[in-house]
């Protein structure tokens, strides 16, 4: 077959980066499942817990410019080995943890370890080793690997604890990790020698000017309001519906289904939002291939800001829980095919993961916060209307800040 007129978008770079996201994140989605178990074992406040999964998020966010340069500079294979070990090691360490603190100082290793293993260093691969037709499509299959963990994470996580303890279970976690470097053998991108590059090339060069870029600004900033969203909901909404919802009545489809609690229901939202988003992710990638990708995020966040805000004026039930699931899932990490796709778009794959890297600190701020806030406030008030009214107001944000974007190619050597 001649790979030049009729290019493959299934490789084994793809298959390979699928896996290591689903496993990463089939681990990260399912933190918010251990909330109530921990504070409940050690009688902590909510927020302990909470922090520890923020600083987690803020690691991850931290470390994905730091794994992205480490990729470009030492090799994909290199970050990846790093991120697994860091992500296997917060998990064991974190599993004998028995105050808040050791939690919070551990969930950093845990942080780094999804950003090696998440999205910044596998996009940046997976980007490479596509053609420019198949691109934004790879990307959004990439993605929905990521969504498919979200979907079995939560769901295994609450199989486990059920018939063991969380530490265990963070063991089985960090084994699961640690299988994922046996799938680096068919990692082969064919990467830029870098003594071949101009001067003009040169990942200091091509970095400073990004930056000072508006349209690189506005990206960075219209990012903040999915990671708040995102983490936020992870964290705390599977505690949500186990407090706010009503008991899952006998005879019901879910109590037939097997969702006889609010805490099982809880999981299985987090999944459905997770088995959402790979059709959504799927259809992202798909329109960002033909249509504009600025607009394509605007409409996304908008789309976000009209659902959340329904969800907290309407009656917490089975039936509004399941909705918005499926209504937020289908919107979930459509973003991160159309913000990845975009960065590559407009400046280059040479330092792709470098630069999304930096985009994505944006996105793990705003995690950090959302999670951050969403256990004191409801430490402080009760309930967390306050902060998902928040979510709402930096939703429309990112609708409105992603319409001035250029999305012309940025020229970085001299005129």
């Amino acid at each position: 077959m001649d790979r030049q007129t009729h290019p493959s978008i299934i490789t084994p770079v793809l298959i390979a980066g699928c896996l290591i996201i689903l496993v990463s994140f089939a681990v990260r989605a399912s933190f918010g499942i251990f909330q109530l178990p921990i504070a409940q074992e050690f009688n902590w406040p909510r927020a302990e817990f909470s922090l520890a999964i923020a600083i987690q998020n803020l690691a991850w966010g931290f470390g994905q410019p730091i794994f992205g340069a480490i990729a470009e500079r030492f090799g994909d294979k290199r970050a990846i080995v790093l991120g697994a070990l860091a992500y296997a090691a917060g998990l064991v360490l974190s599993s004998a943890a028995v105050t808040p603190q050791a939690h919070q100082l551990l969930a950093i290793l845990v942080g780094f370890g999804i950003a090696g293993t998440g999205f910044g260093v596998i996009l940046a691969v997976i980007g490479r080793a596509s053609s420019e037709e198949n691109r934004s499509m790879s990307l959004a299959i990439a993605t929905a690997a990521g969504s498919a963990g979200q979907v079995f994470g939560p769901l295994i996580a609450e199989w486990l604890l059920s018939v063991t303890t969380w530490h265990a279970v963070f063991l089985v976690f960090a084994a699961a990790i640690l299988a994922i470097v046996c799938i680096l053998p068919i990692v082969k991108v064919p990467e830029t020698p870098a003594q071949s590059l101009q001067p003009h090339e040169r990942m200091g060069h091509v970095v400073s000017k990004a930056i000072k870029d508006p349209t690189f600004m506005l990206i960075f900033l219209g990012f903040f309001s999915c990671g708040y969203q995102l983490g936020f909901i992870t964290a705390h909404f599977p505690a949500f519906v186990t407090e706010l919802c009503g008991p899952i009545q006998p005879g019901s489809l879910l109590h037939s289904l097997g969702v006889q609690t609010t805490s099982a229901l809880g999981a299985a939202a987090i999944s459905v939002i997770g088995l959402a988003n790979i059709v959504g992710t799927l259809t992202a990638g798909w329109l960002g291939k033909h249509y504009s990708k600025k607009n394509l995020l605007a409409l996304v966040y908008a789309g976000r800001t009209v659902i959340a805000a329904w969800f907290i004026l309407a009656p917490v039930t089975p039936a509004s829980i399941l909705i918005f699931s499926a209504l937020m899932g289908a919107l979930w990490l459509a973003t991160v095919p159309l913000t990845s796709g975009l960065v590559a778009q407009i400046y280059g794959l040479r330092y792709m993961g470098t630069l999304y890297g930096i985009v994505f600190f944006s996105h793990q701020l705003g995690s950090f916060l959302g999670v951050m806030l969403g256990g004191s406030m409801y430490d402080a008030f009760g309930d967390y209307t306050l902060v998902w009214w928040i979510g709402v107001g930096v939703g429309a944000f990112s609708a409105l800040i992603h319409l001035p974007v250029k999305e012309r190619p940025f020229k970085f050597h001299p005129a």
